[in-house]
């Protein structure tokens, strides 16, 4: 599931679901904002595959223990170095 194999899109990958999050991340945004930027997408046929909140969050987790995004005071912030 975190990996695309031969029967699981990128799209359908948690390192898929990762760069779209990552990509939609705006600088200083909380958890909630971006989970509503994610059902925004894919109520609009941006994102084509329903995460649950629960896969969101290890997403999330994921990002934070590779060095992707750090938090700070309640915010999610993406890593550029």
């Amino acid at each position: 599931m975190i990996l695309p194999k031969k029967h699981l899109t990128l799209d359908e990958s948690y390192l898929g679901f990762g760069a779209f999050l990552l990509m939609s991340l705006n600088s200083g945004e909380d958890v909630d904002s971006l989970w509503e930027k994610y059902i925004s997408a894919f109520g609009s046929n941006k994102y084509s595959v329903k995460f649950s909140f629960d896969e969101f969050i290890i997403v999330i987790d994921f990002l934070f223990i590779i060095g992707a995004i750090r938090m700070e005071k309640g915010k999610l912030y993406r890593e550029t170095t």
